[in-house]
């Protein structure tokens, strides 16, 4: 997967490459500190995914994706931000990001959003998990975990890490049709709408492990 990062603070920028290239499958190909240099970058290397920082210096990262995709680039976009701010995500769900990571995140937490996404599925940092729930209620209702069975909560960490139903039932060496079956029970018991809610749910309730494999 060829990166770029896009972010104004030089050390950031280092930490980051520092991280990536722990990840054989990812290649940096290149940095920008602003708008004029990432739609330069984006022509030159055409980027599989872009990290960029919510904000620029003087300017948003949000206005760069947007004007981005307006120029028709199709690499995934990826907000890198310390803000927990609603508004600040809303705007970047909006915006049509594919994920939203805070730089408070431990490294193998980045590799694993980036693994997700670069499958092609959103990542929403925990770390804003409680600004989703409460947007749609789910806290208020009080789920408990201790409604699901042993069988359906391996089914909910594997949500957590983002896994497709082939994958939960590879792992777990169950049919897709019971991995179907037990993602019903497991939004029926905690109350929650579909799977990327039950992701976030996953990780907000701190079932979900990382490791760098």
């Amino acid at each position: 997967m060829k990166v770029v990062i896009i972010d104004d603070h030089p050390l950031v920028r280092k930490g980051l490459i520092s991280i990536l290239t722990l990840e054989e499958s990812m290649e940096i190909l290149g940095e920008a500190t602003n708008d004029q240099e990432a739609m330069e970058l984006f022509r030159s290397v055409n980027p599989d995914l872009a990290l960029v920082d919510l904000r620029l210096a003087n300017e948003s990262g949000l206005d760069l994706i947007r004007n981005a995709i307006k120029q028709g680039f199709t690499c995934k976009f990826v907000v890198l931000t310390s803000s927990v701010e609603e508004e600040d995500f809303k705007q970047a769900k909006e915006a049509g990001v594919d994920g939203y990571i805070l730089k408070e995140a431990f490294p193998e937490e980045l590799i694993h959003a980036l693994r997700i996404i670069g499958k092609g599925r959103k990542y929403y940092d925990p770390g804003v998990l409680d600004l989703v729930m409460r947007s749609n209620g789910s806290i208020n209702q009080d789920p408990h975990l201790e409604q699901l069975t042993p069988k359906e909560k391996e089914v909910l960490i594997e949500l957590g890490k983002g896994h497709s139903n082939k994958e939960i039932s590879q792992t777990l060496f169950i049919t897709e049709y019971t991995v179907k079956k037990h993602v019903s029970q497991i939004l029926a018991k905690l109350g929650l709408s579909d799977r990327t809610q039950a992701a976030l749910y996953a990780n907000a309730k701190g079932l979900v492990t990382y490791a760098i494999h």
